[in-house]
């Protein structure tokens, strides 16, 4: 099965596909992708840089925080650099994939999962959503970020109550940590169950 794991920043979904992965799901983090699509050298970073060289450092880097200044609040430039950064992970998530342990839960962790509208390829849909006040608090005290860039973040992603109506199952990440790593677990169970079924053909 293929799971499509999602979340507003701030939402707790990192966290989340961290339950996933230590209960033996074969965990893809798109994340992780995305920064490597624009890694020092990368062909998206050097279209990037020819568009905006200001957001590329002297030792050939991005740098990240004024590239968020450039993107955040313009819907052409993040078109622009999703679509360097959307079909790189797309390919490199196909190519991992294959190399996932037969009858595995597998599970993406995408976070614009409805935006780019791959969750239409997962089997099912999890969503992670919190209190927008705790998710800013949350930010501000990891990131140092000042509220309007982080207002302006959550204004480049779906509207909650949209991604409600489009997921399968919801995680309420409104308590403690211990909290959403249990609600996640209930949620993983009852998906490696259903994966467990139609491995065996049941």
């Amino acid at each position: 099965m293929r799971i499509g794991l999602t979340g507003g920043i701030g939402s707790g979904k990192t966290e989340a596909g961290k339950v996933f992965a230590g209960l033996g799901a074969f965990l893809i983090d798109s994340d992780v992708l995305a920064r490597e699509a624009l890694g020092s050298g990368m062909p998206g970073l050097r279209a990037i840089g020819a568009r905006w060289p200001q957001v590329v450092g002297a030792d050939g880097t991005l740098d990240r925080e004024a590239l968020a200044a450039v993107i955040f609040g313009d819907k052409e430039a993040r078109l622009f650099v999703n679509g360097i950064v959307h079909p790189y992970v797309r390919e490199r998530s196909a190519g991992i994939e294959a190399t996932a342990p037969a009858g595995a839960l597998i599970v993406h962790d995408v976070p614009l999962l409805f935006e780019a509208g791959f969750f239409r390829h997962c089997d099912a849909n999890v969503l992670v959503v919190a209190p927008r006040e705790q998710r800013i608090a949350r930010l501000m005290a990891r990131n140092a970020w000042t509220r309007e860039e982080i207002e302006a973040r959550m204004a480049a992603q779906i509207d909650p109550e949209r991604a409600r109506e489009l997921a399968d199952f919801v995680i309420e990440n409104d308590g403690t940590l211990d909290d959403l790593r249990a609600r996640t677990k209930a949620v993983a169970e009852i998906l490696f169950r259903r994966n467990s079924m139609n491995d065996s053909g049941e």
